[in-house]
């Protein structure tokens, strides 16, 4: 930066004698094109400048983004594998009975180590995630594991 300033104050100080009355306000066409390309280069360098902070902040901002990913998918290991171990069966009988309500579902659910609440939150993500109807997914057990 100490350039760009040194060559930024030569540029005023060349434009300011230039200026002068004793030159009668007037330059000539070498000093004028010297001037112009002088201009043109100090805002093309703040430019490049510009263009390599881009570059090293967006490389700074991939690399945090890479850690909290990192972060992430341990956080989501540890919670698979303390989450919970559920034993599911697609509910096959529909041709030998009738079909079940919405509100209805199939045999006993046996829980270990999970309350009611997050039996029913497994049972629906699952339902969701597979695509099935509640009803007609056959949950047998939901059990806690611990690591």
């Amino acid at each position: 930066m100490n350039f760009l300033n040194a060559v930024a104050e030569a540029t005023i100080t060349d434009s300011a004698a230039l200026a002068s009355p004793g030159n009668g306000g007037s330059i000539s066409m070498t000093e004028a094109l010297g001037l112009s390309v002088t201009g043109i280069v100090v805002v093309m360098i703040i430019l490049a400048l510009l263009a390599i902070l881009v570059v090293i902040l967006s490389k700074v901002v991939r690399t945090f983004e890479k850690a909290s990913k990192g972060k992430r998918s341990v956080t989501k290991e540890k919670a698979e594998n303390t989450a919970v171990k559920i034993s599911v069966k697609e509910n096959k009988q529909e041709s030998k009975a009738a079909a079940l309500e919405e509100t209805q579902s199939l045999g006993q659910l046996e829980l270990y180590k999970t309350d009611e609440k997050t039996a029913a939150v497994i049972m629906a993500i699952v339902s969701k995630e597979s695509g099935i109807a509640l009803n007609k997914l056959q949950f047998n057990s939901i059990k806690l594991i611990e690591k």
